[in-house]
């Protein structure tokens, strides 16, 4: 129960619009009979850095170096870009209930943006 409510929550979350909120393309509740499966979202690609990559030097590194710092500047920048994201969604009284930096996606022009 809480997974399929999970699922619709996120589907109603596809008519946003936002650019620090990672855009829901398309959603299908239809599976094939043998699988038990709530359906399948597909939403933009947005890279494969994260938030957790640029903090804790793994996986795909385009902020910073591992051995680099954030600097200020990247650390008020990203806060910006993730504040604006959850004031939109709560704006939309939408709480995301599992924001961690693995949920925020850092794209290739340096644009934080939430997802899951």
């Amino acid at each position: 129960l809480a997974s399929r409510q999970s699922f619709w929550a996120e589907l109603n979350a596809a008519r946003l619009d936002h650019k620090n909120v990672v855009r829901i393309v398309a959603a299908s509740t239809c599976a094939p009979g043998n699988q038990d499966s709530l359906g399948t979202i597909i939403m933009e690609y947005v890279g494969n850095s994260t938030l957790d990559h640029v903090i804790y030097g793994t996986g795909c590194i385009t902020a910073k170096r591992k051995d680099d710092q954030l600097s200020i500047a990247q650390c008020l920048g990203y806060s910006c870009d993730i504040m604006a994201g959850l004031v939109f969604l709560h704006s939309h009284l939408i709480v995301h209930l599992d924001l961690k930096p693995a949920n925020i996606f850092i794209t290739e022009h340096n644009v934080c943006k939430i997802g899951d």
